[in-house]
């Protein structure tokens, strides 16, 4: 067979590389997604947490910083597999949060829909052998799992999230967790600890297909760090007292960082009301600091065990000969989860009567804690709120692109880019075609996406218009400018706008100075709502309606 020209991308958290790679066969692809990641939660992104094997990937790629997703996690993934809007794909709202006027409509099916085809039926007709582990979100019933939307192999946590070791304890309306494999319910085995059982299984999955000509889409998506926080003790005593300093500091230590590897500019000043809001590192008790510092110790401790894993699996591609011939992405799905658990639908009852979350146990089995909004800040740093907002510490994720001889490895990629370019980027490096209008037997959108092999090439990107909706909250990025909305007291409740080249943390609401934009920006933003189908509902409970810390509000 005559060597073909290829070109590689990858994406995850996000990492993206590129390069031309005289290949015999179409490259592997690699999904990873980091569940709950904030841009600044990677070494190479601004963390004090060793992710060495990001670290490493983004040295032989280049880091998108300003990549964006949806404020929480299926929207983000319905647009990850389908590089089409939430709004489409079938995941206009959060199905624990759908309105009444939603519930049912195009869009809002609470699953992924037909209407776009979505990457692993179109690479299983392109000869792929299509694998996913992990979290799925994206349809709870069998005829709605991986198994019926194009993978060969899947095994998959059906809900938003559940404890990471093999007890299976869901959430308050469903206190058990539900596995799938291919399509079929399925238990944990004991001794689970979930970011090492994704990966082995992933593991045993691309070893079951081989020997075979068929390249693989791997579809790694981890369910850490999402709440409960929890790790095993080993991994957790690596980071004893490195929170002790408390938030402030840990902020001020990210910021830093991120200036100094050109992530930021100089000068940036940080826009995060919720600090002054509630308590302070100081005004807290000794108890409470090293509740609160043990709570970072176990998130860092996920974070670090899951960079570990992904170098498992690196290392295995390497043992078989197909590491250099993959296409790897890295991503967060949303911003840092401030949100606690506790404040939504008897959460905290339910918490308080089914677990230990004594200073002993927190991270261990039988605990469930979770970031909290001072944490989260200091992980959405320099920007204001966290995931579930439409603000950029909501949105804006890490992601990276690598792949091994690539040239001018290390950039930074300053373009705007969204979760659903990485569909379209992959098809274009892998040359493989777009999927026309009749697509698998019915009729499909076009993509929305855009390829962002120009960016990667060191061009620059025409002006795109994206916009957000989730919750009633709203926003649109066109240019430099963006037009946001949220809820009272995380937003006035009316339009905001801002100029994000001068004001990267959103800290200036140039709203009244700027009528002539204001207007400009929302006219775009009625267009989103009507070629997206948007249905606008104010719903009765949304994640941060309520944001408490030992006894302090924010409101």
């Amino acid at each position: 067979m005559k060597p073909q020209k290829w070109r590689y991308i990858l994406l995850a958290g996000v990492t993206i590389s590129f390069s031309s790679y005289s290949i015999a066969k179409k490259p592997n692809i690699l999904f990873i997604v980091g569940d709950d990641m904030a841009v600044s939660d990677i070494g190479s992104m601004g963390s004090e947490i060793r992710t060495p094997t990001l670290d490493s990937l983004a040295e032989n790629g280049v880091r998108l910083s300003h990549f964006y997703t949806a404020p929480n996690c299926s929207p983000t993934r319905a647009m990850l597999l389908t590089g089409t809007d939430s709004h489409i794909a079938g995941l206009g709202n959060m199905g624990e949060f759908m309105q009444p006027e939603q519930r049912g409509k195009p869009g809002y099916e609470n699953r992924l829909n037909e209407r776009a085809a979505n990457i692993a039926e179109v690479l299983k007709t392109s000869g792929y052998n299509t694998l996913m582990t992990g979290k799925w979100h994206l349809g709870k019933s069998e005829e709605h799992s991986p198994k019926a939307k194009g993978f060969d192999r899947s095994f998959v946590l059906i809900g938003g999230g559940a404890s990471h070791f093999d007890d299976m304890v869901g959430w308050a309306q469903e206190p058990k967790a539900s596995y799938r494999e291919d399509g079929k319910l399925a238990d944990v085995p004991t001794g689970f600890f979930s970011s090492e059982f994704y990966t082995n299984k992933m593991i045993d999955y691309i070893e079951s297909s081989r020997p075979s000509d068929k390249p693989f889409f791997a579809y790694l998506a981890y369910t850490a760090p999402h709440w409960p926080l929890q790790a095993p003790d080993e991994w957790i005593a690596r980071f004893k007292g490195r929170y002790d300093q408390g938030y402030e500091e840990v902020r001020r230590q990210r910021l830093d960082k991120m200036i100094k590897l050109g992530l930021l500019p100089e000068g940036v000043i940080p826009n995060q009301p919720m600090f002054s809001g509630l308590p302070t590192w100081e005004q807290l008790t000794d108890e409470q600091r090293r509740r609160e510092a043990r709570t970072m110790e176990v998130f860092a401790a996920m974070v670090a065990n899951m960079d570990y894993q992904i170098g498992r699996l690196f290392t295995y591609l390497k043992k078989i000969g197909e590491y250099d011939n993959t296409i790897v992405i890295f991503m967060g799905d949303n911003g840092p989860a401030g949100n606690s658990p506790a404040n939504l639908g008897g959460g905290a009852k339910w918490i308080a009567e089914n677990f230990d979350n004594s200073e002993a146990n927190m991270g261990r089995k039988k605990s469930f804690i979770d970031l909290g909004a001072q944490w989260a800040q200091v992980a959405a740093v320099p920007s204001p709120m966290y995931k579930g907002f439409t603000t950029d510490g909501g949105i804006h994720t890490p992601a990276i692109v690598s792949y091994p001889g690539m040239p001018n490895k290390g950039r930074i990629i300053g373009e705007v880019a969204h979760v659903m370019d990485v569909m379209p980027t992959v098809l274009e490096v892998a040359n493989i075609p777009q999927p026309g209008k009749a697509f698998g037997g019915r009729e499909v959108l076009p993509i929305q996406g855009k390829s962002l092999v120009p960016a990667i090439q060191g061009k620059k990107m025409p002006e795109r218009v994206i916009g957000w909706e989730l919750f009633n909250r709203r926003a649109l990025r066109k240019g430099d400018w963006k037009l946001v909305m949220n809820d009272k007291p995380y937003g006035t409740g009316d339009w905001e706008l801002y100029n994000l080249s001068r004001d990267p943390s959103e800290a200036h609401n140039l709203a009244a100075s700027e009528p002539e934009k204001v207007k400009e920006l929302h006219a775009a933003w009625d267009q989103y709502v009507q070629e997206n189908g948007v249905i606008l509902a104010v719903p009765k409970e949304k994640p941060g309606a309520r944001t408490c810390q030992y006894g302090h509000c924010y409101q």
